[in-house]
């Protein structure tokens, strides 16, 4: 690659709050962009704006649907077939679920969206990186809740009824053990693998579909940070030149966050992998 122009990004959720933010910082630093979107026709509009604003004009967008396997596994290949190389990885996109939904690939919607997805994407993904290229996923501080119980795990979110934040817990801390386990299996390949916590951001991620929402939204709002301000810590894993020399890590405010020996050494770590693999074997 002969120059940051030749470099190419991929961010999923580019149109989104955390995710403009994050695609406006890489673009300005030169990267060449693609930004997958759910919702295109959102996506082009962001697209103009940013290349607007940042003067970069290798920007484009392309649909993506992560509750559709089929979907992640047609962007993927698309890649395939057209890239020989890929710089930077951003999982970013996610959802908070207010009930119960199935995909057509018989997940639970939360399940797909933030965990399975990404796993299929950046596994397909990996032939086109190398030494230097960088994955980030985003998770949150809810995966220090976050419960694996297979197989309700994938196919209704948790064991038991229904309920979103336990759902999207579970889901981080499923991305988070991903983290871990990716980043040890390619990292003599020279490919660095870390996750970003954005903390309490106020995105479109937050609704308010509960009666106690409102209250909640009182109680946390001294402690939400804007999109900027929340998407600071991917950005920094993304571009910053001493965050290309760790790998595996839990970040948060920009730095690194001392994960304790019970995630590290996550006894259901291999048994989420591989389940995972089975799950999506058919496109790999």
């Amino acid at each position: 690659m002969k120059g940051k122009e030749q470099w190419l990004a991929v961010i999923t959720g580019a149109d989104g709050g955390m995710g403009t933010e994050i695609t406006r910082t890489v673009a300005s630093a030169g990267y060449r962009v693609i930004m997958a979107c759910y919702n295109p026709a959102r996506g082009e509009i962001v697209c103009k704006q940013l290349m607007e604003e940042t003067g970069n004009r290798e920007m484009e967008v392309r649909a993506i649907d992560l509750a559709s396997l089929a979907s992640v596994a047609a962007f993927a290949d698309r890649l395939l077939s057209e890239e020989g190389a890929l710089s930077l990885l951003m999982n970013n996109a996610g959802t908070l679920e207010t009930g119960y939904h199935r995909t057509e690939d018989n997940l639970e919607r939360t399940v797909s969206v933030n965990y399975v997805a990404p796993y299929l994407l950046t596994r397909k993904l990996l032939p086109l990186m190398g030494e230097g290229s960088r994955v980030v996923n985003m998770v949150s501080c809810t995966y220090a809740i976050g419960r694996l119980d297979f197989p309700d795990f994938f196919f209704r979110g948790r064991r038991g009824a229904f309920w979103r934040i336990p759902v999207y817990s579970n889901t981080k801390l499923a991305l988070t053990l991903f983290t871990l386990a990716l980043a040890d299996l390619v990292k003599e390949r020279g490919i660095v693998v870390n996750c970003a916590d954005p903390g309490v951001v106020s995105t479109d991620i937050i609704t308010m579909h509960m009666w106690f929402d409102p209250l909640t939204d009182i109680f946390f709002r001294p402690f939400i940070r804007t999109p900027r301000q929340g998407a600071a810590t991917a950005i920094h894993l993304l571009l910053d030149e001493e965050a290309g020399h760790r790998t595996g890590t839990l970040n948060a405010s920009s730095h690194p966050k001392r994960l304790s020996d019970r995630f590290l050494h996550h006894p259901q770590m291999q048994e989420l992998w591989k389940r995972t693999e089975e799950l999506v074997a058919r496109w790999l």
